[in-house]
């Protein structure tokens, strides 16, 4: 008797936590939704995403040939520039190719293992509940030689300032392991110094990485420093004209790589697959 009600509670408690799972989901469905169309409305921000692009893929010879898959789709206008890119969310979105978590991809049906050229993360490694564990699993579906292109928030003096008190996600150097603790939705769940401390940090967390990836000092390059800020983000539209924000953003990015412990907000790492 007690022990059928236990087991009539515990599924109880699982249908009412599946059910509060999929409203966080629908939640944050509705929101990128509105975000990326806020997006697309903004010319300076998606400028600035075109210039990241091509910051991601410099090197990358026949770029537009590539078999190229982007985890993450959410918001992000990468199709938009590049339209041999698969585009993949965890999110149900009617605008992408693939719908699945990241977190299972070796397991995904869509993707056959070692078929990759290029996959490529933009301020997503931060919202995934075990970034390593992901880096290991894509290297099986990465070609000999293909490569992961991350770009993730960079805690110079300037952007730290930012992050930590004006930001609305989370960030915390105050972590004994590299992974999320709480996990409530794939827009809410973050530690936006997670990759900082994974590949800047002297806790030796990238390891693991090293045994299937080359990269070096040399595979990080910086990015941006307040251009996009200058932008208004995905949150608001700040109306500074075109060609301005274009000398503007020159200027930005040309001190945030000459100076970019003081100036840089976004690193861009290549993992190259051995």
């Amino acid at each position: 008797m007690i022990h059928s009600l236990i087991i009539r509670r515990n599924v109880r408690y699982a249908i009412m936590e599946n059910m509060y799972n999929e409203k966080i989901k629908e939640n944050d469905r509705q929101l990128t939704l509105r975000n990326r169309n806020r997006l697309l409305d903004n010319k300076n921000l998606l400028f600035w995403y075109e210039k990241l692009f091509a910051f991601q893929f410099a090197g990358i010879d026949d770029v537009r040939e590539k078999k190229i898959l982007e985890i993450g789709s959410g918001t992000s206008p990468m199709k938009y520039f590049y339209d041999n890119v698969i585009t993949s969310d965890i999110l149900d979105l009617d605008y992408l190719d693939i719908v699945f978590d990241c977190h299972d991809i070796d397991q995904c049906e869509r993707i056959e293992y070692g078929s990759l050229d290029v996959i490529v993360l933009t301020n997503v490694l931060h919202h995934l509940k075990d970034p390593l564990k992901f880096l290991l699993k894509t290297s099986l579906m990465l070609k000999e030689g293909g490569s992961v292109v991350l770009t993730e928030p960079y805690f110079s003096t300037i952007s730290k300032l930012i992050y930590e008190r004006i930001h609305h996600e989370f960030s915390s150097f105050d972590i004994s392991e590299p992974v999320l603790k709480d996990v409530d939705g794939p827009l809410s769940s973050a530690n936006l110094a997670l990759p900082f401390i994974i590949f800047f940090g002297r806790n030796g967390w990238d390891e693991p990485l090293k045994s299937v990836y080359k990269y070096d000092a040399a595979s990080t390059r910086f990015f941006s420093s307040l251009s996009y800020m200058m932008t208004g983000g995905i949150s608001r539209k700040i109306p500074i004209p075109f060609l301005i924000y274009r000398c503007l953003f020159q200027i930005d990015l040309i001190c945030s790589q000459i100076f970019p412990k003081l100036f840089s907000s976004f690193f861009v790492i290549r993992l190259e697959k051995k």
